[in-house]
């Protein structure tokens, strides 16, 4: 049986993610520090930490597989309508007969990328603060699609 306080230190340890969104790195720092500080004494906030970390660090890596599709789709498409002695001759550049049409399939997959990729994010806040739910009932919660880096 959890104690009301590894309770709330493991609902916190999945909470403190959020904290990407006012510091970087963030949803890394904050999980470790409250993990490591009573990864010993609890089990349950050792599980909850470890899932913390692990779906986050999963988040990370789908994120930069997706913008590894994303970016250079859309670089392809934008410059290679644009010459490269016009960057070489610091020409002023301008996109004229610029032709989507021989490109709407490439497109179709960078734009499906950074829908997928938003989703991501969508279903990471949602999940997050259900794991934190599960855990302030002393459940424990395993997230979906997660690697696992830490056993």
């Amino acid at each position: 049986m959890e104690t009301s306080t590894e309770r709330n230190i493991a609902a916190f340890t999945h909470l403190s993610t959020f904290s990407q969104y006012i510091i970087p790195f963030g949803n890394y720092i904050f999980p470790i520090i409250l993990w490591t500080s009573k990864k010993e004494q609890s089990e349950f906030v050792d599980h909850n930490g470890k899932q913390a970390l692990n779906f986050q660090l999963s988040i990370l890596i789908y994120s930069l597989i997706l913008a590894m599709i994303a970016i250079p789709i859309f670089l392809y498409t934008v410059l290679k309508n644009i010459s490269f002695n016009d960057f070489v001759n610091n020409n002023d550049i301008i996109f004229e007969n610029f032709d989507y049409g021989n490109s709407i399939g490439i497109l179709t997959v960078g734009v499906l990328a950074l829908f997928v990729l938003a989703c991501i994010k969508i279903a990471e806040f949602f999940l997050v603060i259900y794991a934190s739910i599960k855990a302030s009932n002393g459940e424990e919660y395993n997230y979906p699609l997660t690697i696992s880096f830490l056993k």
